[in-house]
């Protein structure tokens, strides 16, 4: 199968888990000309990995979504991520007063999204995904076919890696994952997950161990 063939696929294929609920609103930003060319190669398709990571389509994606280094006073100790669902942005806590942001999707309701103090107990690379019971109660003629959990790979709905959010030992269900759809980053769309772009979950992944603390700030809440 050719890359455009299976980008094609993936366009109209899965679309769900720490999922949308909205359909594909792929209506594209002004093409105007991106100023910087280093986001063109922070965001370009990456060939080093065992199944496809596309370019990210800058036109689908805010500017203010991109992933940059910001001025980010707090007292949360550095390598701390500060989720703030209000804003659509995840801070990466960084010494000097800085962090780096990404832009993230949230869930579609306030009471899908987790809130407080977690720990990243486990990462995966290209993770198999899951739907929770909540989701299968919800949505059985959408979710019930997927109990048994899907593999891996290109097209599943948790991207290429996965942070998983655990509280006082116990498994909070709540994810900090990929996407295959770009275009919902600073959106309110998902079951309740935060969802990245791909290049960035891979960024995050690579910069956060097992053990880190995740802070999720209610959604009226700005921070930044």
């Amino acid at each position: 199968m050719t890359r455009r063939a299976a980008l094609m696929i993936m366009g109209s294929g899965l679309v769900s888990g720490c999922v949308s609920r909205s359909g594909n609103t792929t209506a594209k930003m002004a093409d105007a000309p991106i100023a910087d060319p280093s986001f063109l190669q922070m965001y370009a398709a990456l060939d080093n990995e065992p199944f496809p990571v596309p370019a990210v389509d800058l036109k689908q994606v805010d500017p203010k979504y991109w992933r940059r280094e910001v001025a980010y006073p707090t007292q949360e100790r550095p390598g701390t991520v500060v989720v703030d669902p209000g804003e659509r942005h995840a801070y990466l806590v960084m010494e000097g007063g800085k962090a780096i942001r990404y832009g993230v999707g949230v869930g579609k309701q306030e009471a899908f999204n987790f809130r407080g103090d977690a720990t990243v107990a486990r990462k995966a690379a290209w993770p198999r995904w899951t739907p929770t019971q909540d989701m299968i109660r919800r949505e059985p003629d959408r979710y019930t076919k997927y109990a048994g959990g899907l593999p891996g790979g290109y097209g599943n709905p948790l991207g290429p890696r996965a942070l998983y959010l655990y509280r006082d030992g116990e498994d909070t269900l709540y994810r900090l994952h990929g996407t295959v759809e770009p275009w919902t980053i600073g959106k309110m769309v998902s079951s309740g997950c935060v969802r990245f772009l791909n290049q960035d979950i891979i960024d995050l992944y690579g910069r956060v161990p097992v053990g880190s603390k995740v802070v999720v700030l209610p959604t009226s809440t700005s921070v930044a």
